[in-house]
């Protein structure tokens, strides 16, 4: 119990800097050290403080150690992967290709004239294309160039549409996903059986949701506000006009080069070819260099800055370890320090006890998390925080730890469109011209009900464990 009431300390004071905006990987990292030094000082025969490294004879080195035991085998494995997954995303947005598969892909949106259904289906588009374009902020910033103009010419809100596009990324999906990546590292199963055999089935049942939710949610919100959906054919944005016309030389085929990776990761796998399996580093690198030779093909006359550009993969890739690496290495740290002091022992006892069983876990977990975000605007943050916890609440059910993991990553997303702090509401609420909250109150009847679909599922899903 004293251990407990020590972890719960550090762990409140832990959230509170963060809700203040100080740096979260700062403030995970003091708050492991923290929690060792706890542990070392009060509960010194807990051996699980030095589990798996060789001690330095001294545990105020070894504390640190285990820092570095973290950090070498994080970025061996799963850090390469998402640094890998960032560059390739990084060069492709360099060269115009994820601009062209958006433009692509949104097309057959604006030959329609039924405005809430062309928003309504908006959202699917934007979660398909999120797959293939990580990064929430990115994905809005080019949904605002292509979709955004079309849905206020057919007669939707600003705010209606800018809601909608602030949603598209909710579920985090896909090889590429830093959260999905590490939830499949941490369940121990292959990235891409993470993605179809466990993410695309949920998302079967949380997209459509979201779609009819969205329809209504915005009639609903633009009725009461007095919007009347006409169409304003002379509406235009500078953002559309000028990227439209930078990007308008892209050639159409290179639509297909974000693709490609993610395919040949589904194909050489345990799903099809199984004979033949290919890492997301390796089809990240080959789509990369893929990419490199069709720039070097359409500015053969300009090879000198078609060779600098490519310097934008390994940029991507140093972006990736500065914001996401560096959070999973303090984030795990600080779960493997509640682990130390033994208060995640006493929570899945406390939890037994009390009667909640696996399913209780889950929620009281998600509802953390979801708080977590919201209240931080990342849903990166609190769900590293957590991920790491899942082996040891689910080691003694059939579930596994994806049974968790799955739940804890999609109520991440989710909350991230719910916070008006995060950077992709102020992103599409800046372009709409309204304030943040206006944008969470209509976020927030399609992602509540999202939320409730992945409870129902998660609970079948654990049910037919």
């Amino acid at each position: 119990m004293i251990a407990f009431l020590l972890a719960i300390t550090v762990t409140a004071s832990a959230g509170t800097l963060i809700i203040k905006k100080y740096q979260p990987q700062t403030v995970l990292l003091l708050a492991g050290l923290a929690l060792f030094a706890l542990t070392a000082a009060f509960f010194p025969a807990q051996s699980v403080l030095f589990e798996g490294i060789e001690s330095s004879g001294w545990s105020g080195f070894d504390i640190f150690e285990f820092i570095h035991q973290i950090m070498s085998y994080r970025l061996a494995g799963l850090g390469l992967i998402i640094m890998a997954a960032g560059g390739f995303a990084k060069y492709m947005d360099h060269i115009g290709a994820t601009q062209a598969m958006v433009n692509i892909g949104t097309r057959p949106l604006l030959r329609m004239q039924a405005p809430y259904v062309v928003l309504a289906l908006g959202y699917a588009v934007g979660q398909v294309l999120n797959i293939f374009i990580p990064s929430a902020a990115g994905l809005a910033m080019l949904l605002l160039v292509t979709l955004y103009p079309t849905l206020v010419r057919l007669g939707v809100s600003k705010a209606a549409a800018a809601a909608m596009i602030g949603t598209t990324s909710v579920l985090d999906l896909g090889p590429a996903s830093g959260t999905a990546n590490l939830a499949a590292y941490t369940a121990d199963m292959d990235v891409a059986i993470y993605f179809a055999q466990y993410q695309v089935p949920a998302a079967l049942f949380i997209v459509p949701v979201i779609c009819i939710l969205t329809y209504f949610s915005a009639k609903y919100f633009d009725r009461r506000s007095g919007h009347v959906p006409e169409q304003n054919a002379s509406f235009g944005v500078v953002e559309d006009s000028g990227t439209t016309d930078q990007k308008a030389h892209i050639p159409a085929f290179y639509a297909l080069l974000p693709i490609l990776p993610l395919s040949m990761i589904l194909i050489f796998s345990q799903l099809l070819i199984h004979q033949i399996e290919l890492g997301v580093v390796t089809a990240m690198i080959i789509g990369a260099v893929l990419g490199l030779f069709c720039e070097m093909f359409r500015k053969r006359h300009e090879l000198q800055a078609v060779f600098k550009g490519f310097m934008t993969f390994f940029q991507g890739m140093g972006q990736m370890f500065t914001s996401i690496i560096s959070l999973i290495i303090c984030a795990e740290f600080f779960a493997a320090g509640l682990t130390a002091i033994g208060a995640i022992d006493f929570m899945i006892g406390s939890a037994q006890n009390v009667g909640f069983g696996l399913f209780g876990m889950i929620l009281i977990t998600c509802l953390l998390v979801a708080v977590t975000t919201i209240l931080t605007g990342s849903g990166n943050a609190a769900f590293f925080s957590f991920a790491g916890l899942a082996p040891s609440v689910t080691a003694t059910s059939l579930a596994g730890p994806v049974a968790i993991l799955l739940p804890l990553q999609f109520t991440a997303g989710l909350a991230r469109a719910l916070s008006p702090v995060s950077g992709v509401i102020i992103a599409v609420s800046e372009a709409a011209g309204c304030s943040p909250i206006d944008i969470v109150k209509r976020t927030a009847i399609p992602l509540i009900g999202a939320l409730v679909m992945l409870f129902i599922y998660t609970a079948l899903f654990i049910g037919l464990e």
